[in-house]
């Protein structure tokens, strides 16, 4: 398993990117969370398998109908996080 952070900049607040995000985990198979920050990105953390976990990376670039994704910052996990939460939340 392996988990990414990403940081996704552009229209993705107010425009149920993180509903999508949610959805399209769930078709994947990949866990983890969909939060907004402050500054009006919104923070991902995936985890699942690899091939997996780059089909969401590469996907947060589309999002919801709504959204316009101007950038998407990818890096690894900190650590491992084997005790990441089952499923994928939203906040």
């Amino acid at each position: 398993m392996i988990c990414k952070i990403c940081l996704v900049s552009g229209r993705v607040q107010g425009v149920f990117y993180r509903a999508t995000c949610r959805r399209r985990a769930g078709e994947l198979g990949v866990h983890g969370y969909a939060k907004n920050l402050p500054d009006g990105r919104v923070e991902v953390l995936v985890c699942g398998e690899e091939g997996a976990v780059e089909v969401f990376v590469q996907w947060l670039w589309e999002g919801s109908a709504a959204s316009r994704v101007r950038a998407v910052e990818v890096s690894e996990a900190p650590e491992r996080l084997d005790g990441a939460p089952e499923g994928f939340h939203t906040a």
